[in-house]
């Protein structure tokens, strides 16, 4: 395995992640898939699955990717984050209680699969593919010969180098951005937020991936009228006004037990973002058209409707521009 330095005679030091874990030999790191083994660092995971899902690709959610397209998505078990509010934490925590099924998937029949089932991109997701990169990456390589695009949802904590690798055999992709205060990271990720912000930039000024981010919604936590404002401030110096960002409703879930978000905080973050300069914002886990449409940014009539993961109708035409004024939307379609 890349990505590893030998400190002693019994202590690797991982350098995938931000963590930097420190491992004596049989030990774990944070993310429960890499191991020290016999003075190696190992994945535990490579090949094993927690099941092949067949999804519309607006529920990864990519509203700007292929439209109405098919993915075929997996993950495995374990992540790098230390989320208490984890949406999918009998994945992706070590304390989960909740057995899970894994399954052997060769790459080769993850592919085959896919393309059996007219998918037009492989989802590497459910926990965070930066843990199983290696077998993503396998994925990508025999995924791209079969012309099926890659997708990658992710927290973003990842450094320089095995980013550089992994990006460059994904397509699109969706970054969780899961607040925007150095704070919120630090008490609730058990994480930092500059190295996400460094994941974006790099995407944005080094590759072609085509790039939107979600920020799951908590009230009294990530939804501060300043926070929001200066997170949409962000994006826009650094990634551009025609960056696509949805909020999420959040449900409680593991060592949250706060209530789940009201669409109407869902609906102020939105038209905070859109005040800001932001030109494509949703809203997600609750069903609104108007807030799952996506509207021209030039005369702001409805070019692509939704109900909920499902396009319903398209306004554009064969160039993806706007019928009613022909200004461009932005995206890969």
């Amino acid at each position: 395995m890349k990505y590893q330095k030998k400190l002693t005679d019994e202590i690797v030091q991982c350098e995938i992640c931000p963590r930097f874990c420190k491992l004596k030999t049989n030990q774990e790191g944070f993310c429960a898939v890499r191991k020290n083994v016999d003075g190696k660092i190992i994945s535990t995971k490579y090949g094993l699955t927690t099941g092949l899902n067949i999804d519309p690709i607006e529920k990864k959610p990519l509203y700007h990717f292929y439209p109405n397209s098919r993915t075929l998505s997996f993950g495995t078990l374990g992540c790098n984050m230390g989320c208490l509010f984890c949406q999918n934490w009998h994945l992706t925590k070590k304390d989960s209680n909740i057995l899970i099924e894994e399954k052997p998937y060769k790459p080769q029949t993850i592919v085959k699969i896919a393309k059996e089932y007219d998918c037009k991109s492989i989802a590497f997701t459910y926990n965070d593919p930066v843990v199983f990169f290696e077998y993503a990456i396998d994925v990508g390589i025999l995924a791209h010969k079969e012309n099926i695009k890659t997708v990658l949802v992710t927290a973003g904590y990842i450094n320089p180098k095995p980013r550089e690798e992994f990006f460059s055999y994904i397509d699109a992709m969706n970054v969780d951005l899961k607040g925007f205060s150095e704070d919120f990271y630090r008490r609730n990720c058990f994480a930092n937020l500059k190295p996400v912000l460094d994941t974006l930039v790099y995407v944005k000024e080094n590759t072609n991936i085509h790039l939107e981010i979600t920020t799951l919604l908590i009230e009294g936590e990530n939804d501060d009228d300043k926070m929001l404002k200066n997170q949409s401030k962000w994006i826009i110096e650094n990634l551009g006004d025609d960056t696509i960002l949805h909020f999420s409703a959040y449900h409680p879930s593991y060592k949250f037990n706060k209530e789940k978000t009201s669409a109407k905080t869902l609906f102020k973050a939105r038209q905070i973002a859109l005040d800001e300069g932001l030109n494509y914002v949703y809203c997600g886990n609750i069903i609104n058209k108007e807030t799952s449409t996506t509207y021209c940014k030039n005369c702001n009539k409805p070019i692509i409707e939704r109900d909920g993961f499902k396009t319903t109708k398209v306004n554009l035409d064969s160039e993806n521009k706007c019928i009613f004024c022909k200004t461009k939307c932005d995206g890969i379609f």
